[in-house]
């Protein structure tokens, strides 16, 4: 059940078993050559460090980079996505790789690809046959980085000249780091920033920015962890690095679960918001009601499930990388009705609500959910000492505008404020309606890239003689899409299920792990100040985590019983 060390592509030729040897050797020395050139210049634009699928460790998961890469990913006219050479063919924006290197037929025609193969060529080329000590994981239903069939070695060498030319293993400059570091951070979350200020109260919004100063001091963690040794480059090679085997499988199955908790959160999203633009939709089948909460999540589930399915998700990837623009589209619309609009402010609030602070922990706390990412936004700078910047530049981006939105939307609705501003604004008005459409159309892009890391995930389990079938793949994907809808069903509470994503899971990822990890990989070399701050950070976190665990669930068995 192991994925192969070797270093060659997942995608290589593996019927002319004596080319794969000699392109092996030859990519081998190529590796050592760039790692003698990287450590001789600390801040060469070419990072020591090369990108592939089991660089560190042969334990389970090995799709996590590649998937990761485009879940984060960033497409714009001048955004180039986090870039590895396994991810060479979505390593161009959407514009320069439509006019210059990929058509935008090319990308849109991956869409009309057979999921099943239908000749036994497209399976040879979907499944090249591997050597019986190699196991090759999933990551065949990502993007292949270049051509399967190679008829010779110089054509090889020649084709990797190029791969070389046009993408380096760091390439993301300050900028667009920055851009992924603010994508990463501004997600579903800011919609219940005024939900936080209601219930902790406006003293409460400290916690906001004291999490900001943690979770960017562990973020930088993470960073000297990726240092401490070659070879690291995920969250789970950190946790193995610091402890085993154990550590990498049970730090992947909590990451997989945010995820998985965000896939959701997804589908709440849609139901609430389409039901507040379509309140009387309801469907009546075989004697049953379906209201319209229940209709607009059966709807998306639908549309969102064959996404799920798809090989290439590089379309996908250019359009939620709009996260951004959708996030500070959506906070303008709520600026505009309160200051153009004038819907009026409302001077309602407490001061501190100790009773609600628990909840509050959890909101703020999932406003800092991007520690899953940090590693690969590092692993792809071109410059990596501009690492510390592009924190800190994402951090406090975010922060003014999650504090902004907290601010206005709560001064806006009061204590009728609901766990999703767009819910609170007036339906009549413009910019409500492109806020809400907004809101609405932004998950349906993003669900599939959330559900995809964990899904090539466990079909890495897949026994190898299964795997030439893309029917498990689907099967998988399927019950997971599912499961979901019918986790969203049972805890139809968008508010509460953040605050319980945020307090347990978040506060694990982003404050625990990275202190416990720092302290035992670095060890007898950390400084009595970071061993100071790791214990104290620790201390928050668990603390935090089981305050608003508790209350979370407390409140959801409330609402359900």
């Amino acid at each position: 059940m192991k994925s192969s060390t070797s270093d060659r592509n997942l995608f290589s030729d593996s019927d002319d078993d004596v080319v794969d040897e000699e392109a092996s050797s030859v990519q081998a020395a190529e590796d050592d050559e760039e790692e003698d050139s990287g450590q001789s210049d600390a801040s060469s634009t070419v990072s020591p460090r090369r990108s592939r699928p089991s660089s560190y460790s042969t334990n389970w998961p090995q799709s996590y980079r590649q998937s990761i890469d485009i879940y984060s990913g960033v497409a714009s006219p001048s955004i180039a996505f986090l870039g590895t050479p396994s991810l060479t063919r979505l390593g161009s924006s959407f514009i320069s790789s439509s006019f210059r290197g990929r058509h935008a037929s090319d990308v849109f025609g991956s869409l009309f690809k057979p999921l099943l193969p239908t000749r036994p060529e497209d399976e040879q080329q979907l499944w090249p046959e591997i050597p019986n000590q190699e196991r090759k994981s999933s990551h065949s239903l990502l993007p292949p980085t270049i051509p399967i069939r190679r008829s010779s070695l110089k054509e090889k060498e020649h084709e990797d000249d190029q791969e070389k030319a046009s993408v380096s293993p760091r390439q993301c400059t300050y900028g667009q780091a920055v851009i992924n570091g603010v994508n990463v951070l501004c997600g579903v979350g800011i919609l219940s920033a005024p939900y936080a200020v209601k219930e902790g109260g406006w003293m409460g919004m400290s916690i906001l920015f004291i999490y900001a100063a943690l979770a960017f001091y562990t973020g930088t963690l993470l960073r000297h962890c990726l240092d401490s040794r070659p070879g690291l480059e995920t969250y789970p090679d950190i946790g193995q690095a610091a402890f085993g085997t154990p550590g990498r499988i049970i730090l992947s199955i909590i990451l997989y679960l945010e995820l998985y908790a965000c896939c959701v959160e997804h589908i709440i999203l849609e139901s609430d918001n389409m039901s507040s633009l379509f309140p009387n939709a309801h469907l009546d089948i075989g004697g049953m009601h379906l209201n319209s909460h229940l209709v607009f999540a059966f709807l998306t589930t639908l549309i969102v499930l064959p996404t799920t399915w798809l090989r290439d998700l590089s379309v996908l990837s250019y359009i939620s990388a709009g996260g951004v623009i959708a996030t500070i589209l959506v906070a303008v619309c709520l600026f505009w009705v309160g200051l153009v609009d004038q819907v009026g402010f409302k001077n309602e609030g407490s001061s501190l609500n100790l009773s609600g602070i628990p909840i509050a922990i959890g909101l703020y706390g999932y406003a800092y959910s991007g520690h899953a990412v940090f590693p690969n936004i590092y692993s792809s700078l071109k410059k990596p000492n501009d690492f510390p910047a592009v924190l800190l530049t994402s951090f406090v981006i975010c922060t003014l505008l999650f504090t902004g939105v907290a601010v206005i939307g709560f001064f806006l609705f009061g204590e009728s404020t609901q766990s999703q501003f767009t819910l609170n604004m007036p339906q009549g008005l413009v910019a409500s309606k492109v806020a809400v459409w907004t809101t609405v159309v932004n998950p349906l892009t993003k669900y599939a890239l959330c559900l995809t890391p964990m899904a090539l995930s466990l079909e890495e389990l897949i026994p190898r003689d299964n795997l030439k079938s893309h029917f498990y793949s689907i099967i998988i994907r399927t019950a997971l899409t599912l499961s979901t809808l019918f986790v969203a069903l049972a805890i139809p509470f968008f508010g509460l299920v953040m605050a319980l994503i945020g307090s347990l899971l978040t506060m694990l990822v982003s404050f625990v792990f990275p202190c416990i990890c720092f302290l035992s990989i670095i060890r007898g070399k950390a400084t009595p100040t970071q061993v100071v701050m790791c214990i104290l950070i620790v201390l928050v976190g668990v603390t935090s985590s089981a305050l608003g665990t508790f209350s979370a669930v407390s409140k959801i068995i409330n609402n359900l019983l």
